[in-house]
């Protein structure tokens, strides 16, 4: 089939673009010599992810780069823009928390994920394990320091400041921190024995007042560090960040398993187990560049296995890729090849029944409607309160499995319980946007049972030209799925609730309908705000805004205190709301009682 334009491939390095009978792009690669890249695709024997995607292969395109390192960034420049279905799979979305000592006048210690990579601030460390791991910390050297806690710079001091924690730096403003601030920092960089200390000397001045509460909470934390401390121990002492990188391969199935070592110490780990694209090489090195590429810090030194092109990843990454062969960082990257052959088996078989699972009802979905091929499901629902708030979801799946990114949500133009209008809207906003910013339309989309939401679906996208196969999905009394309704002839298809099928529609329905929900609490909860905060004199439209960006709901602003309300809103105003809630919130319990 591809014989002719096999021949006029060059034997030079590049990017390879494959495409369905669609048209549209499902994966992208990279190639040392193209030539032999694609010829081993369509002449060698392949299994598991390969076949499937050689068996999706209608034609495919290439681009000539001048070396390798060019057609890397090409590739990574390509996925990023076509974002095709086999490439998805090389992604890792997991994100990391990091502790930032914020680059301010009054800096403040705060945990974040969404770390910006390009922002010059030298005080941001980790990775750490957990949330919970980092926030321990901060709160920790919160006790222990007196650091700013505030957001925002209050006018006044806060309790913060009465209770020790704090300069009051709002007041205070010639306080010297820089000891603080150079003690936090050490801390932050491995100095486990200051921490100890600190920790050992709040002790002693809170026995000696008396204060056996506070003591023992220190002395919790201070054997929780004590053992963290214990587990992070490993022999290396030259205290340079690092990641190591190791796998384990078999059955077409690859565990990537990473260390990160902070300062000397291992702080955390972490585990991909994926599906091998052809080539070992070239799935390991497009993990580890995408692996930084968005949300991870890149250390200063990078262990990688021997099979990579350390120069091309030392140049794309612009830190220092190693390979090791001995001494104590082989012994690191032996123990790091252990731990993802333990990982591969022990989460393996769980992975073969849920693609299982996942394909084996995709398939059949797509028998069952006679679809030529089916990838991309979209399924919509609604969500009001007697005609108020009215909102609308849509999640998407592709090939089975939820594709959290093309989620959208919809705010709609009226307010009213009209699910057919509800429904026009919205299929006419998805697929009228689809349409002028020429995306890919999904091969199927699901609405409600209901026969009058399937014409209402109809007739949208009729008037848009468009073709694309809907079906309704009606639930017994137990709201689980019963019978799927054809879109072209109305049949009724009974769902067998032992099939895998049944499991698919389920997760689907389930997913759409928590979606909707969440945005209908999110949006009904800020239209409750602002009908309290209305009632209150005092408050602008400025104020109210500040005040529903924080909170988000009348109850976090219920639990909040004056001191804090204070810090946004003038004091007299902040305790003129805390009052009104607080009397509202016992006339509701008195009714309720009632």
């Amino acid at each position: 089939m591809f014989k002719e334009k096999l021949s006029n491939v060059p034997k030079k390095s590049g990017c390879y673009l494959m495409k369905n009978s669609s048209g549209v792009i499902i994966y992208v690669g990279k190639a040392k010599i193209l030539f032999n890249r694609l010829k081993s695709y369509f002449t060698a024997s392949h299994t598991g992810k390969t076949a499937k995607l050689v068996s999706e292969i209608a034609s495919f395109e290439y681009i000539v780069t001048s070396s390798e390192t060019e057609a890397f960034i090409l590739e990574l420049n390509l996925i990023k823009k076509y974002d095709p279905k086999y490439n998805i799979l090389l992604k890792d979305d997991k994100t990391y928390p990091y502790i930032e000592f914020t680059n301010e006048k009054y800096p403040r210690l705060i945990v974040k994920r969404e770390v910006n990579i390009n922002k010059k601030n030298k005080h941001v460390y980790g990775p750490y394990p957990s949330s919970y791991s980092a926030r321990r910390i901060v709160n920790l050297l919160n006790r222990l320091y007196p650091l700013r806690k505030c957001e925002k710079m209050p006018k006044k001091v806060c309790l913060y400041y009465h209770i020790g924690e704090c300069l009051g730096y709002c007041e205070n403003k010639a306080e010297n921190y820089e000891n603080i601030k150079n003690e936090i920092l050490s801390i932050l960089s491995g100095n486990d024995a200051l921490l100890i200390n600190k920790i050992n000397e709040k002790i002693k001045i809170n026995s000696e007042s008396l204060n056996f509460e506070v003591c023992k909470e220190l002395k919790e934390e201070l054997d929780y560090m004590k053992n963290i401390f214990e587990r992070q121990k490993v022999e290396l002492d030259d205290n340079i960040d690092r990641d190591i990188f190791n796998y384990y391969l078999n059955n077409s199935y690859l565990c990537i398993y990473t260390f990160f070592i902070r300062n000397g110490k291992l702080v955390g780990s972490n585990s991909k187990i994926l599906p091998i694209i052809l080539d070992t090489k070239e799935t390991l090195e497009s993990y580890i560049v995408n692996f930084y590429s968005k949300r991870n810090i890149k250390p200063k030194e990078i262990i990688v296995p021997l099979e990579l092109d350390i120069n091309v990843l030392s140049n794309l990454l612009e830190t220092k890729v190693i390979n090791v062969q001995k001494g104590k960082k082989k012994k690191l990257f032996d123990l790091c090849k252990e731990n993802a052959k333990i990982t591969y088996e022990n989460d393996i078989k769980m992975i073969y029944n849920n693609e299982q699972r996942t394909y084996e009802a995709n398939e059949e979905l797509k028998n069952i409607l006679k679809l030529e091929k089916l990838s991309t499901i979209e399924a919509f629902d609604n969500s009001n309160l007697f005609g108020t708030f009215t909102v609308s979801a849509m999640v998407s799946f592709k090939d089975g499995l939820p594709d959290k990114k093309n989620y959208r949500k919809f705010k709609l133009s009226f307010e009213k319980n009209d699910d057919i209008a509800a429904m026009k809207e919205v299929i006419y906003r998805r697929y009228f946007r689809l349409l002028n910013e020429q995306k890919t339309l999904p091969d199927l989309i699901i609405v409600d049972g209901a026969t009058n939401q399937i014409n209402a679906c109809k007739e949208v996208l009729d008037s848009l030209n468009l073709k694309i196969k809907i079906i309704g999905v009606k639930k017994d009394n137990h709201h689980s799925p019963n019978e799927i309704i054809d879109g072209d002839t109305l049949e009724a298809i009974q769902i067998n609730k032992r099939s895998n099928l049944f499991y698919l529609l389920s997760r689907i329905d389930e997913e759409v309908h928590r979606f909707a929900i969440n945005y209908h609490k999110e949006i009904r909860s800020k239209g409750s705000i602002s009908s309290v905060l209305d009632n209150i004199n005092g408050l602008g439209e400025i104020r109210k805004k500040k005040l529903i960006k924080k909170y988000g709901s009348v109850a976090k602003i219920k639990e909040t205190s004056v001191y804090e309300l204070s810090e946004i809103i003038p004091l007299s105003v902040a305790e003129t709301l805390h009052e009104y809630l607080n009397i509202n919130n016992t006339l509701d319990k008195s009714n309720q009682k009632e």
